[in-house]
Parts: C-alpha cells; structure tokens; sequence
C-alpha cells in the first residue's frame, strides 16, 4: 500500500557513516525525498548532478544567518535569505526552512533571547512579511520551523509552535507557511492531533521524530499511526519529512517511518 503523503528524509540524520552525497543516492534508491539543511556546508554542484538520477529535494533550509526580532538580524535573514533562494531554484527546491533565530553548529542560538518581547514580535512580523514578498516574488515557498526550548534548542524565542502559527497566521500569505515538526511540539506543548487540526490551514509540510531520543516513529511516546490516520482524516495529503536519527539500522529506521505513515484503511462500522 503506498502512503496518501508525500515522505522525505533528511539526509543531516540517517546513514551517517556515509559521505553526503552517497545518503542522498540511499534515501532516493528506498523512494523517498530528501531534505537537506544549511546548503553552504555541501557541494551544490554534486546535489544538482543527482537531480539526474531522479533525486527530488523536499525542503532546505532556507536561510544561512540572522534573526526575526531585531533590526540587524532581520536584515541578514533578508538577505542570506535572498541568496538560498537561487540554490533552491538549482536543485528544485520548494519550501525553505526559517527558525525564530540563528542557530550554530550545537542547534543552540547564536544570540540567546529566551523572552520576546512585543517589539520583538512586532519586528518578526515585519520580517516575516517581507520574507513572504520575496517568496511571492521568486515563486517559492518559506516555512517556520517549531523549535523545542527544553532539550535541544533552548534560548530561542518564537520556538513553539503556538508562536510560530501566530506568525504565520499574522502574515496571512501563501508564500509563508508553518514547518510544523511533531518532535519538537510533543516535548514544548504535546496534544498533537488538536495542534494538526488547529494548524491545518498553514501547513506547509509535518516532521517528525520519536520522543525521547529524536529517532524514527515506533521507538517513543508518540503514537504515528494514530497521528497518520487523523491526518488522512483532516484531508492532509501534503509531504512528511523525517527528521530524526536511526535508533540501531538506517534501512529499518525508513521502513519504520513508512510503515507510520502509510495508515490501513478504517474497517467499517459492524
């Protein structure tokens, strides 16, 4: 049976003790897409080359540096946001990836801001709005990322993904969208079927990973199949994207995945 979604896997967190290159050839030979995260640490140039062996790439991130709530930050995530741009475009790259702030090598902030406060969400509105602007006008599509404070992320504001929706809602517009990642809301606000239910109309695509230990659906707390069965039933067909770490063997960690996201039809009433 083949999944009602769309599924991708990041290439950043399975078959590690490969070279990048030779995930991405993985991934795509098990038929699924692949995301990749900050595009200036890999070769663009060898990404591109595997589009011709049939690769498609899901999503990237979509900024290198900066911040939504000030000035200064919000003019670099303009602007690095502006030149990810044509890199998605060269590897067909639909949905760039923002975080309420930068974010170094550990995940952690480059400036720590735990506490927004209302001129900080005023200026990530604006910014926001603008990166929208740029995504009407380059024909692409950015998403904001839910972040979890708790354990792998703290010190970044506008991290949940009450935060991020509000955003999203506030900027109203087609070109920005929510990256709603079920791992990250299942340790920072849990009730994750009501936040699909209430985010739906801003979705712009589902990542997913167990909780604890960030790996694959079936070796944690969450329920996916559940979660894949309200999906189907909220009328979500769009792309899910894995992005956690193989709990033991790479290949068993993607049929996992698959398996979550690939839900049997209800049997019907007696």
């Amino acid at each position: 049976m083949a999944s009602p979604f769309t599924l991708a896997v990041s290439a950043e967190m399975v078959y590690l003790d490969l070279p990048f290159t030779e995930r991405v050839r993985r991934i795509h030979a098990l038929g699924f897409e692949v995301e990749i995260w900050d595009w200036t640490r890999h070769d663009v140039d060898e990404l591109v080359a595997l589009r011709d062996e049939g690769v498609v790439y899901s999503s990237m991130t979509g900024y290198v540096r900066g911040r939504l709530g000030d000035d200064e930050g919000a003019s670099e995530l303009l602007a690095t946001a502006a030149e990810s741009v044509p890199v998605a475009r060269r590897l067909g790259i639909p949905r760039l990836n923002l975080h309420g702030t930068g974010l170094d090598d550990r995940g952690l902030p480059v400036r720590p801001e735990p506490m927004a406060t209302g001129p900080m969400w005023l200026t990530a509105q604006r910014t926001l709005g603008r990166i929208a602007e740029l995504g009407e006008r380059e024909g692409v599509m950015f998403v904001l990322e839910n972040l979890n404070t708790a354990v792998d992320h703290p010190g970044v504001p506008f991290a949940t993904a009450a935060d991020c929706l509000a955003l999203v809602e506030a900027v109203d517009s087609p070109h920005l969208k929510l990256m709603l990642d079920l791992y990250h809301a299942q340790i920072g606000e849990g009730n994750l079927i009501e936040l699909c239910r209430r985010a739906l109309p801003h979705i712009g695509e589902v990542q997913v990973a167990d909780v604890p230990g960030r790996r694959e659906p079936g070796t944690g707390e969450i329920a996916y199949p559940a979660i894949a069965r309200a999906l189907v039933e909220m009328g979500y067909a769009g792309p899910i994207g894995l992005e956690g770490f193989a709990s033991v063997d790479d290949e068993v960690a993607l049929k996992r995945f698959r398996d979550a996201f690939t839900p049997e039809p209800s049997s019907p009433a007696p």
